[in-house]
């Protein structure tokens, strides 16, 4: 358990701090620039930022790294458009994203939500982590207000905009997957060797009923707790051979082996 908790803590600590870099080559037409970085995992998030004077800046998208060259240290960052702090009663600038601009990567990194089957699970994790965690009651509450006791990517992301959280932890199969809560990517996977004699849907929450929407997706009930994890983890890491082998290992989880974008030798 001890080696189990420093692996997670190891990963954790690779992205303790945010990692600034500025905007070496654009393509506004297609969402996308490059930066150079020493070291980048592919799905992490953050910001293009803008600096209006020394002492002033604003945000003007959201960026995710696609692409890393270990050689020439070059990440590309797609860009998608940020509406977090939208306020419409306030004026708004029209930059667009130039050379020169600043990107922020592994913004609120230092704070997370771990989604547990059962509170041991979850004291065990938490209590060993030194992470800032944001209690699954707030996010319970958030899904309840959204009319989703079934949690969807959106309802992750809504979250993070909402209360700054880089980081999800989702305990699954005596295993942790690391993510970053934006782009649902998972970042690392450490083993847990952690019993579970009971599990809560859709996780441990103090929070006794989360409301539902009449209809939708999310709207739904969680019958099983580990499903549907496994499904929102493959349908938006397509290409993780890890995540493949994992699933692959499970007879109940064949049917999600067709939404791999990976090639058998």
């Amino acid at each position: 358990m001890k080696y189990t908790i420093l692996l997670i803590l190891f990963a954790v600590e690779l992205f303790a701090s945010v990692i600034k870099a500025p905007i070496i080559t654009l393509d506004n037409e297609k969402n996308s620039a490059q930066i150079k970085v020493e070291n980048i995992d592919l799905g992490v998030s953050g910001f293009v930022v803008h600096h209006i004077t020394p002492d002033h800046s604003t945000i003007l998208k959201n960026a995710t790294v696609v692409a890393f060259d270990k050689k020439s240290k070059i990440a590309t960052i797609a860009m998608s458009e940020f509406n977090a702090l939208r306020n419409n009663s306030l004026p708004y600038g029209k930059w667009k994203p130039a050379v020169g601009d600043s990107v922020e990567l592994a913004f609120g990194y230092s704070r997370a939500l771990l989604i547990a089957p059962n509170e041991e699970i979850y004291h065990r994790i938490s209590k060993s982590v030194h992470i800032q965690w944001i209690h699954p009651d707030l996010f319970a509450t958030v899904l309840s207000f959204r009319g989703h006791p079934t949690p969807l990517k959106s309802d992750f992301a809504a979250f993070a905009n909402a209360t700054s959280v880089g980081l999800l932890f989702i305990f699954l199969d005596h295993k942790v997957y690391t993510i970053d809560i934006k782009s649902f990517t998972i970042l690392n996977i450490t083993d847990a060797a952690l019993e579970v004699k009971k599990k809560q849907t859709p996780f441990y929450t103090r929070v006794k009923n989360i409301d539902a929407a009449w209809w939708g997706a999310g709207s739904d009930e969680m019958q099983e707790y580990a499903p549907h994890y496994y499904e929102l983890l493959v349908l938006n890491n397509k290409k993780n051979k890890e995540l493949y082998a994992i699933v692959k290992s499970h007879k109940e989880l064949e049917n999600l082996l067709h939404e791999f974008e990976i090639e058998e030798k």
